[in-house]
C-alpha cells in the first residue's frame, strides 16, 4: 500500500508519479486495442486540466461535475478539481434531463465536463428551457458530432488542457502550492443517495473518508499494485469510487475502461481482473447468461456442468461452515473444476478472481450459492453512501448467504430502538449538500442512522432485513422482506424486475413482474410460440405459466405468510427513466403504488384481469393510447414437478 488516510487524492498520485512514473496507470480500450497511460502521464495530464480550470477561473471550494460513461478523462477531471481544492460530483450518463438539472441547480455548478454529443444535447435542452442556471463551461471530451455546435459556453477538453500548459508556464510552481494546501478533511466529492424516497441528496465525502474506508478494506482483502480492476460500473456510483479511487490511489494499480458496454464482457475476459465489485444486477445478469447458454446446450454439456455443479455445492457448503473436503471429494473437486466449473469462470472473464463484492442491494442466496459452487469467492458488504460504501463485509471463509458479514475495522454497529442499525466510523460523511434537516436526521451524535433494519446474530454477523420502513407484516404476524422475495423471484433469468406487495391491511403477499425480454424471447421462439411486442409476448398463457413456476420455486422455502399468492406480469418493463427505478436499479415503491394503483388493487380482488391505459410508441415516434388487459394469476393454481432440491434453474431443465 502507498498512501495514506492523511492525504489527498491528488497528493497520493503526485508520488505514485514520483516513485512508479512508467508503471501503468490507466488503460483504455479504443478500436480493440488497448491504450495505456503511465502514472507519470496521468498526473501529467491532471496537472494540465487543472491549471485550465483554474485559467478559466475555476476556485477553491467549487464543484466541478462529471457526465458521461467511464474514461481516463472523467478521472482526470475529478482529481484536477481536487487539486484546485475544488469537489467534484458525478452524473449518472443515462440519467435524463431533469435529473442533471436538478444535481447542476443544487450543487450551483459553473464548471461541467461531459463526454460527448449526448450528453451536451441534455444541457443545451436545459439552456433552451432557461434551466442550465449558473453553468459557464461546458468542457467535452469526445468532439465526434460536435463539430458544428456553435456555442459560447462549449469548449474542447484538448483546448483546456492545452491553456493550462500555458497557465502553468506563466505561474510556475503554483499547482504545486494549492495541491500541498489541500487538507484530508476537504470534502472531496458530492456523492448522489439512490433517491429511492425522492429527489438524490448530495452526501459530502472527505477524502479521509474515503482514505479510511479503503485502508479498512485493505487491511482485509489485500489488493496490490499487480491487481487488475475494470473499471465499467458509473463513476458517479460510491461502489466505483471505492475501488477505482479510494483503493487505486493506495494500491497502485492499475484502472482499465472498457471500449463500450457491449464489449464489456469481452473485455473483462480479457483483462482477467483480480478484484471486482459490482451490485446484484450484474451478478443476476451473469447468472442468467449461464442459464441461458445451459438451455441451448446439447444435453452432454449439461449433464456435465450438473455433475460438476452438484460438486462444487458440495466442496462450498463445506468450506463455508469451516469443514475440510476429503481426499475423494477433493479429488472429485479438481475434475469437476477443470471439466465444468473453471469453463465457466473463464467464459464469464472470472477466472482470476480472487474477491468479488457485491452490495448496494440484497443479493439473494441461490445467486450466492451459485458463484461459491463454481469457485467465486463472492463476498457480500453493507453500507451506504454516506459511510463511503462500505461498513460491513464478509471474511474469507466466513461468508454466509443470510448475513452480510462483521464490521470493517474501525467501525461501530449497534441496533437502535425499533431495529435501525446505527454505524460509526471515520468514513461517515459530514453530511448533505446544503440540506441541514437531512442531516441532523441522518447524523446524530457521530452516528449515522442508516434507515436500515436489521440484527446482530450470535456470531456477531449482521442480518440487513430491509428498509426499516418497508418491512412488512403478514397477516398470521410474519414479518417479511420483499427485497428478498424480489430477488428469490429474480434468479429465474426470465424474470427481469419484480415488486412485491403486502402487510398491513393486504390479506396475502402479490407480485408484479417484469419479464426478461431477451431470454423470454429466446424461450419462446425455442417453443414455437410466436409473439409481437413486449406487451403481446407478456400477456402469452405460456409465459404466465413459464414465470408461475418460478413464482412458486420462490415459494418453496418461503415462510407460509411470506410466499406469492396472486402476481401479474406487466406491459412493459420497469425503466428508470420513468422514475420506476433509481440508476443503481433500486426500486422506487412509491411511484410504482402510485402509477400502478389499479394493478395492485385488483391484485386484491377476485378479478382475473385489470384493464389499463398505456400510451404505445410505435418506431416512427407516434405515440397512440391503447387499452391494455393484464391477466392477473394465483399461484397456488400453477402445477410443476418439483425440481430436485437446490437445483440450478436451466441446468438440465427447461423452464
Amino acid at each position: 500500500m502507498t498512501g495514506a488516510p492523511d492525504s489527498t487524492f491528488p497528493q497520493l498520485l503526485a508520488g505514485l508519479a514520483r516513485r512508479h512514473p512508467n508503471r501503468v496507470a490507466l488503460r483504455e480500450k479504443r478500436y480493440g486495442v488497448w491504450q495505456p497511460l503511465t502514472w507519470a502521464e496521468y498526473e501529467r495530464r491532471v496537472r494540465s486540466l487543472a491549471l485550465g480550470l483554474a485559467s478559466l477561473g475555476f476556485h477553491r471550494g467549487e464543484v466541478l461535475a462529471i457526465l458521461g460513461d467511464n474514461r481516463p478523462e472523467w478521472v482526470i477531471a475529478e482529481l484536477a478539481a481536487q487539486a484546485l481544492g475544488g469537489v467534484s460530483v458525478g452524473l449518472y450518463p443515462d440519467g435524463v434531463v431533469d435529473e442533471v438539472h436538478h444535481v447542476v441547480e443544487h450543487a450551483g455548478v459553473r464548471f461541467i465536463i461531459v463526454e460527448d454529443q449526448e450528453q451536451v444535447d441534455k444541457l443545451i435542452a436545459l439552456r433552451a428551457g432557461g434551466r442550465l442556471g449558473t453553468v459557464e463551461h461546458i468542457v467535452f471530451y469526445d468532439p465526434h458530432g460536435l463539430e458544428h455546435y456553435n456555442l459560447d459556453v462549449l469548449v474542447e477538453f484538448t483546448a483546456v488542457e492545452e491553456l493550462g500548459e500555458r497557465f502553468g508556464q506563466e505561474r510556475p510552481g503554483w499547482l504545486d502550492e494549492e495541491i500541498a494546501q489541500g487538507a484530508t478533511g476537504d470534502t472531496a466529492l458530492l456523492c448522489t443517495t439512490s433517491g429511492t424516497t425522492g429527489k438524490p441528496k448530495l452526501a459530502m465525502l472527505s477524502h479521509a473518508n474515503l482514505l479510511s474506508m479503503g485502508t479498512s478494506l485493505m487491511s482485509l482483502d489485500p489488493i496490490d499494485r499487480d491487481d487488475e480492476f475494470l473499471s465499467f460500473l458509473p463513476l458517479a456510483w460510491i461502489g466505483e469510487q471505492m475501488i477505482a479511487l479510494a483503493c487505486a490511489l493506495q494500491a497502485g494499480f492499475t484502472l482499465s475502461f472498457p471500449e463500450s458496454a457491449a464489449t464489456m464482457r469481452n473485455d473483462l475476459r480479457e483483462i482477467g481482473p483480480r478484484v471486482m465489485f459490482s451490485p446484484p444486477r450484474i451478478w443476476e445478469t451473469l447468472v442468467s447468461s449461464v442459464q441461458v447458454r445451459l438451455s441451448d446446450a446439447g444435453w452432454l454439456k449439461r449433464a456435465v456442468f450438473a455433475l460438476g455443479y452438484a460438486v462444487g455445492e458440495r466442496v462450498a457448503d463445506r468450506r463455508l461452515r469451516g469443514r475440510r473436503t476429503g481426499p475423494f471429494l477433493s479429488l472429485a473437486h479438481l475434475l469437476a473444476d477443470l471439466a465444468a466449473l473453471r469453463p465457466v469462470r473463464n467464459q464469464l472473464g472470472l477466472v482470476r478472481l480472487r474477491r468479488a463484492y457485491t452490495g448496494g442491494a440484497p443479493l439473494g442466496p441461490d445467486v450466492f450459492r451459485f458463484f461459491h459452487a463454481i469457485g467465486v469467492n463472492l463476498k457480500q458488504i453493507y453500507g451506504q453512501t454516506e459511510i463511503c460504501g462500505i461498513a460491513v463485509v464478509h471474511r474469507d471463509g466466513d461468508v454466509r448467504f443470510s448475513t452480510v458479514g462483521l464490521p470493517l475495522p474501525g467501525t461501530e454497529l449497534r441496533i437502535a430502538d425499533g431495529g435501525e442499525i446505527v454505524l460509526s466510523s471515520p468514513a461517515v460523511f459530514s453530511g448533505y449538500y446544503r440540506n441541514e434537516e437531512a442531516t441532523a436526521e441522518s447524523l446524530r451524535d457521530g452516528w449515522l442512522y442508516t434507515g436500515d433494519a436489521g440484527y446482530v446474530d450470535e456470531d456477531g454477523h449482521l442480518v440487513v432485513i430491509d428498509r426499516a420502513k418497508d418491512v412488512m407484516e403478514a397477516e398470521d404476524g410474519t414479518l417479511f422482506s420483499p427485497a428478498f422475495i424480489e430477488n428469490k423471484l429474480k434468479f429465474s433469468q426470465f424474470v427481469q424486475e419484480a415488486v412485491v406487495f403486502g402487510g398491513g391491511a393486504r390479506p396475502y403477499v402479490t407480485a408484479m413482474v417484469s419479464i426478461d425480454m431477451e431470454t423470454v424471447g429466446t424461450w419462446a421462439e425455442r417453443e414455437h410460440v410466436s409473439y409481437t411486442t413486449y406487451t403481446d409476448l407478456a400477456q402469452k398463457p405460456e409465459v404466465y405459466d413459464l414465470i408461475g413456476r418460478a413464482v412458486a420455486r420462490a415459494n418453496d422455502d418461503l415462510p407460509e405468510g411470506a410466499r406469492v399468492r396472486r402476481f401479474v406480469l406487466l406491459h412493459k418493463q420497469l425503466d428508470a427513466d420513468d422514475e420506476e427505478l433509481t440508476r443503481t436499479r433500486k426500486v422506487r415503491r412509491r411511484t410504482i403504488n402510485e402509477r400502478y394503483g389499479s394493478i395492485i388493487e385488483a391484485l386484491y380482488s377476485d378479478a382475473e384481469a385489470v384493464t389499463i391505459t398505456s400510451v404505445v410508441t410505435y418506431q416512427d415516434g407516434t405515440q397512440v393510447e391503447r387499452e391494455i388487459s393484464l391477466r392477473i394469476e394465483s399461484a397456488d393454481d400453477v402445477v410443476r414437478e418439483r425440481p430436485r432440491r437446490r437445483q440450478l434453474a436451466g441446468a438440465g431443465n427447461r423452464d
